[in-house]
């Protein structure tokens, strides 16, 4: 529950921004401060952000280069690709067409494919919430290579051909871009035409969107940046993602002021319901892990205890994010040239957030009561461990330092140590689950990077199980 002092800060703060609709020349200096931070700390080469109140943009700012090789800067009109940001589209094309009664989310995949994989087993529904469990058709070596080659649907298909649901439909939430491939496929078949040309005709012109295309457009777009990712600990271009394999789950390209009009036509009725958009925006219930934190196209989550509505894009060479925070009614948009993981991208907004409201921030950096000093320093200590890719540790179990030595330390110091040395380990309570005590911590490294990680304790004290994200 929030504190009263807690929602008196959050008050000051929101109407000192509606007061001036713009932002406040200590916030900007603040903002400005904390993205240049990013860009070093990440080797982002460029970014764009825009803050906006009502669908009207308050603040915007270029940051950067958009072509590392020729020092182009990036403008606020600077084309990125937004990757996954393409399935908030892709989802209301879909209730689009259930709202003019030519399919039902609930039918199954079979109705429309009946020759595709598990056709018969998962509905729309599953799929746009990412609870289908369809295997995932990125997954696979050379996986840049091949994805930089144009395919067609049933190509894509043949990528999950004969593989097996990773769980029971509906009673987990596993991230799933096949599950958005299939959506695509079914918008052209019920609607008669190309996925590209549907999203043209029925979303971007509604929504009045003349700076939005696809990745096949980059090379005739003026002012397009070029993608970059680290290989080999090294920054360099990053191959394009062709836009028949991306398609309907992340191939479109836009601009921060275009998306603020898909955002605010979107929420006002332009596209969808305002019943269907609030479907999209609701968090749906899965069988066995409860609340995925998910809606049809939107995540639905909180960061400092605030709820916010919206969606990361990744592909190889870019990070976006396109968050909504609901108490506060402000969106936030960061647009960057960087592939890499931890994304700049969340980043960036959430360190804008931080900016714009640091009473809120500030509450949330407190340590919850009841923390074990001794405890604490264990999960620095593990922490640490896992970020070297440590195999063996007298911290762990015998059965956990068995899976690290399995092959988990690799893969966790892979997704650990890019976050670099942590600058404070938060408390955040203490539980108990599956015959052990969990203790929860808010990890921070820098402005707008952080992680969620908690330690599960045995009788003996030993870490036993971990959990992130």
């Amino acid at each position: 529950m929030i504190r009263i002092a807690f929602a008196v800060s959050f008050l000051s703060a929101s109407m000192a921004i509606a007061a001036t609709d713009t932002v406040w020349p200590e916030q900007a200096k603040r903002i400005n401060a904390d993205v240049e931070t990013i860009l070093q700390r990440t080797s982002t080469p460029g970014a764009s952000i825009a803050i906006a109140e009502h669908g009207r943009i308050i603040y915007s700012k270029a940051y950067g280069l958009r072509d590392r090789e020729q020092r182009l800067p990036v403008k606020v009109d600077t084309y990125f690709e937004i990757g996954s940001i393409t399935k908030q589209f892709t989802a209301a094309a879909i209730l689009q067409l259930q709202e003019a009664g030519k399919l039902h989310i609930d039918d199954k995949l079979a109705t429309y494919l009946p020759d595709a994989p598990h056709a018969n087993e998962v509905t729309l529904r599953q799929m746009l919430s990412h609870t289908s469990g369809l295997p995932e058709y990125l997954d696979g070596p050379n996986i840049e290579q091949v994805a930089s080659n144009p395919a067609t649907f049933d190509q894509l298909m043949a990528r999950i051909a004969g593989k097996p649901l990773d769980f029971a439909p509906g009673s987990r939430w596993s991230y799933s871009n096949t599950g958005y491939i299939l959506l695509g496929r079914i918008i052209e078949i019920i609607s008669h035409e190309s996925y590209r040309d549907y999203v043209q005709t029925h979303l971007l012109k509604p929504a009045g969107m003349k700076h939005t295309f696809t990745t096949s457009d980059e090379a005739h777009l003026p002012n397009m940046a070029i993608g970059y990712r680290h290989e080999n600990e090294v920054v360099g271009r990053a191959p394009t993602i062709s836009e028949t394999f991306g398609w309907s789950a992340g191939f479109l390209v836009s601009t921060v002021g275009d998306l603020e009009k898909w955002n605010d036509a979107l929420m006002n009725g332009r596209i969808v319901t305002p019943a269907d958009y609030a479907l999209m925006s609701t968090s749906v219930q899965t069988t066995k892990q409860g609340d995925a934190g998910y809606g049809l196209g939107l995540f639905v989550d909180s960061i400092n205890e605030q709820p916010r509505v919206g969606h990361t894009g990744g592909s190889f060479g870019f990070t976006t994010a396109n968050e909504y925070f609901l108490k506060q009614q402000v969106q936030i948009i960061a647009f960057t040239n960087n592939g890499d993981n931890p994304e700049p991208g969340e980043m960036i907004t959430t360190a804008i957030f931080n900016d714009l409201y640091p009473d809120i921030a500030a509450t949330a950096a407190l340590a919850s009561p009841g923390e074990d000093a001794a405890v604490t320093a264990s999960a620095k200590a593990v922490f640490a461990q896992l970020q070297k890719g440590v195999e063996i540790s007298a911290n762990l179990t015998a059965r956990l330092n068995g899976k690290m030595k399995a092959g988990l330390a690799k893969r966790l110091a892979g997704e650990f140590a890019p976050y670099g040395h942590p600058s404070k380990f938060v408390f955040k309570g203490q539980r108990s689950a599956a015959n052990l005590k969990w203790f929860d911590y808010v990890i921070q490294f820098g402005p707008g990077s952080m992680l969620k990680f908690a330690i599960g304790l045995d009788a003996a004290g030993k870490v036993a199980s971990m959990s992130f994200g």
